[in-house]
Parts: C-alpha cells; sequence; structure tokens
C-alpha cells in the first residue's frame, strides 16, 4: 500500500489538489502568464485547505500570505488589502458589541421576552428565529450587523431551554440564524456587500439603475422566502432536538426578571446604533464606522461594560486571519486578470445560445456560483459586470437579466469561507463551522436542483426572459 493511499480522506483531496498546483505551474498554459499560473497554484491549495479543515484557517492564511511574497506573486498593499476592507472592522466591531451584549445579560433579557413566543416547539423556534432575522433584514443593511444583535440573544436562548454546549438544538439555533442574517437579505437590494458591488458596477459601467422593488420582486420570493423555508426544513432534519419543559424550567430558573444599569446602558447604545445603520442612506456613514464607534463606547473605561480581560476574549485574531486571507484571495483573483479568464472559459465551455431560455439562465447562474468559490461572493460583480454585454449578446437576453442572474449565482454558497458573516456568525455563537457546512451544502444542492428552475419560471412569468 502506498503513502497516499493511507492518507485520510480531507488529506488526500489536498495532497491531491498540491499535485495539480504544481502541475499546472510545471505545463504552464498558453493563455496565462506565469504568474497568474503560479498565483492560481497557491489559491487551489489555500482553497483547499479552508474546505478541508486539514490545518486551521488561520494557518492556512499565513500559508498564502508567506507564499505569495516571498516569491512576489503580488505586491504586500494586494496581499494585506484586507486589513483595510471595512468588513474586518465591522467584525471586530461586532465581536465587541456581541461581547458586550452576553457580558450585560442583555441577552439573556431580550431571550426572556422571545420565550414564551417561540419555545412551545423546536420547529416553532427554529422557523421564528429565521422570520425575525429576515425582517431584520429589511431595516439593517449589514449582514454582520444583524448577526451581532440576534446571534448572542439566539444562544441565550438556547441556555435559557436547556440546550447545552454540543447539542444539536443549540447547533441548530447558531446555524439557522448564521444562514438568516445572511442569505435572505441577498434578495434585498441594500443588504449585503455583493448586491451593492453589483449594483455599482451596473450603474459605473453599463449606466444600467435597478429599483428597490423591481429587485425586491424578482428575487425575494423563491431565493429569499422558498429558500428560508427549505433552510429551516433541513435545521429541523439534520439537527432534530426536543423541548424539554423540565430542563427549560431549570434552566431559566435563576432568571430574576430585572433589568441591571449596565444591560440598560448596552440597550441605549445598541438602539443609537441601530438607528445610524437603519439610516445609512441619509448620514452617508459607512456601517463598519458606526460599529466602530459603538465598540469604542463600549470599551471607554466608566462608560463602556467591555474590560480590556473580555475584549481579548472576544475577539478572535486567528479568524480575523482567515477573513483577512479570504478577502486578499478575491483581490488576487481579480487583480491578476484570473477571473476574467476563468469566466471567458466558462463561457466558452457553456455554449450560450440564442432560444435555450432556460439553459441559458442556468448556465449563467451556475457561472457565478462556480467563480464565488475562487473569488469569493463579493469579488463576483467585479468579475462578471464588465463580460455582461457580451453574455447577453450570446443568450439574447437583455443586458439586466444577465446582471439580475448574478444574484442567483451568488446567493448559492457552497463553503463557508466565500461569506465572511457566515464564519463570524457561527464564531459569536461559538459553534464548530463543520455544523453550518451540513446544511449549506445540501442546501446548495436543493437550489441548484430545484430552486434554480423555480427561478427561472418566475422571471418568465414576470417577464425578464
Amino acid at each position: 500500500m502506498t503513502m497516499i493511499s493511507r492518507l485520510p480522506a480531507k488529506q488526500l483531496i489536498v495532497a491531491m489538489v498540491m499535485c495539480l498546483a504544481l502541475l499546472l505551474i510545471a505545463t504552464q498554459p498558453a493563455s496565462m502568464t506565469p504568474n497568474q499560473t503560479h498565483v492560481l497554484g497557491i489559491i487551489l491549495v489555500t482553497l483547499a485547505l479552508w474546505a478541508t479543515s486539514v490545518v486551521p484557517s488561520y494557518l492556512a492564511s499565513l500559508i498564502f500570505f508567506t507564499i505569495t511574497l516571498i516569491f512576489g506573486l503580488a505586491a504586500p498593499d494586494l496581499v494585506f488589502s484586507g486589513f483595510t476592507s471595512a468588513a474586518i472592522w465591522l467584525i471586530v466591531s461586532g465581536f465587541v458589541i456581541g461581547s458586550a451584549i452576553g457580558n450585560s445579560g442583555l441577552g439573556n433579557r431580550l431571550a426572556a421576552v422571545l420565550d414564551p413566543m417561540l419555545t412551545s416547539s423546536y420547529t416553532r423556534l427554529i422557523g421564528g428565529l429565521m422570520l425575525a432575522a429576515m425582517l431584520l433584514g429589511f431595516l439593517m443593511p449589514s449582514s454582520i450587523g444583524r448577526a451581532v444583535v440576534l446571534v448572542p440573544i439566539g444562544m441565550a436562548l438556547a441556555d435559557r431551554i436547556g440546550f447545552a454546549l454540543g447539542s444539536n438544538g443549540r447547533a441548530g439555533i447558531a446555524v439557522v440564524l448564521t444562514i438568516a442574517c445572511n442569505m435572505p437579505s441577498f434578495a434585498i437590494l441594500p443588504s449585503n456587500i455583493p448586491n451593492m458591488v453589483l449594483v455599482g458596477a451596473s450603474e459605473t459601467i453599463h449606466g444600467v439603475h435597478f429599483g428597490y422593488m423591481d429587485y425586491l420582486a424578482l428575487h425575494y420570493p423563491v431565493l429569499g422566502i422558498l429558500k428560508a423555508i427549505i433552510t429551516v426544513m433541513l435545521v429541523v432534519r439534520l439537527f432534530p432536538a426536543t423541548i424539554d419543559p423540565v430542563a427549560k424550567t431549570a434552566a431559566s430558573g435563576a432568571d430574576t426578571g430585572t433589568t441591571s444599569a449596565a444591560q440598560f446602558r448596552v440597550a441605549i447604545i445598541l438602539l443609537i446604533t441601530l438607528a445610524f445603520w437603519m439610516t445609512d442612506s441619509v448620514h452617508g456613514i459607512n456601517a463598519a464606522w458606526i460599529g466602530l464607534a459603538t465598540a469604542c463606547i463600549l470599551l471607554l473605561p466608566g462608560i463602556g461594560i467591555v474590560s480590556p480581560a473580555n475584549f481579548k476574549t472576544s475577539v478572535d485574531f486567528g479568524m480575523l486571519l482567515f477573513v483577512v486571507g479570504a478577502l486578499a484571495v478575491g483581490t488576487l483573483v481579480n487583480a491578476t486578470g484570473l477571473g476574467s479568464l476563468l469566466g471567458s472559459a466558462m463561457t466558452r465551455i457553456l455554449q450560450l445560445s440564442h432560444g435555450a431560455d432556460m439553459l441559458n439562465f442556468l448556465s449563467l447562474s451556475l457561472m457565478t456560483t462556480i467563480i464565488g468559490v475562487f473569488a469569493t461572493m463579493p469579488g463576483v460583480p467585479a468579475v462578471l459586470t464588465p463580460m455582461a454585454p457580451d453574455l447577453a449578446a450570446q443568450t439574447g437576453f437583455d443586458l439586466q437579466a444577465v446582471l439580475m442572474t448574478q444574484v442567483v449565482g451568488f446567493s448559492t454558497i457552497i463553503f463557508p469561507y466565500q461569506v465572511a458573516p457566515l464564519i463570524v456568525a457561527m464564531q459569536l455563537a461559538g459553534e464548530r463551522l463543520g455544523n453550518l457546512v451540513r446544511v449549506i451544502m445540501p442546501l446548495a444542492a436543493v437550489t441548484i436542483l430545484v430552486l434554480l428552475p423555480l427561478d427561472y419560471f418566475w422571471w418568465k412569468f414576470l417577464g425578464w426572459i
């Protein structure tokens, strides 16, 4: 028996990807420059490490940074561009706000309010949390912001009903909130970063403007409502649990029913933060900077309630390194032209043609999904938006319709690293990322096999195709 055949499955996958990367570099495809080949090789290995968790995610990011810089594959300002991204600072502030909600007991207080409404059954609980996050998606433009508010409350609710760490019920709450705070809002125009990148790129490059209601009507019925229902069904099926009235009473018995000064202070600060987040279109301040201001207030001695010790334990530096690495991969894919090469290659493979409307719709959607594996979801519009006129000419679709198929694709997530808010929400919940993978992979399969064809007929009904 050879050494490779004795490797566990995950290590074998990584070994095969490393061999593929080396073969790619050695053969040097004619359509790619040497630098593009080398960058693609290290990106493939990094994606394999993230997807399999053979090494910790932060170590995979560090390996990616090190090899890229030592061999001069990209400038340091590109490699470390994630540290200057607003997203990373929204994540830092999110950890601080989440710590404040938990440490002050505000999460428990809000969980006590939700308890009677949601905990009559486990299915009602999972469905109710999904609905709450979906409603918040219409009010708050940041998926990380939604997670910062709802995940601590959800985990406090898990404690109240006796779902211990490692239990199915606790994992189910964490997973449904993680997905609910992010995925349905892909169908709401200003509520996720890829949406806004698409809108900005479409207006800048093609002069195409999308209205809020047109966008909502096109995407929300299938990608929002139906996908949310399927998510709830998957969570209940994959993480079955029962709410035990005895355990629930024991777990919530210590609740005094009083609101402390710290809880009141955090509640006021959080309400002001929410008001600024909800009115960002009026004042124009980035959600990350609002979150950063809130974090500063919560860390101030005498005003805030997050102590230096709590700050050190609440901010996961390893998680930040992972997110910065994911952002860097997307940046390099775009900066080196790999995204355009991948898009052009897939266009040739897909054989788009006039008259084959359903096949064209499915092909364009799947192309976006596949590119999102390499470029991460925020990078998808930057890759595909410039190609939209060519794709419209090949399919016979209207330019707006071609641009809108990107939403179908980048809302179909296969691996958590593609969307940083998913990672952050699971970290806030204190649950294993593998629990999330158990749901998003079958959800992606159901989306491709069932929801995409349904979405095509919905587009047809609305006259977009």
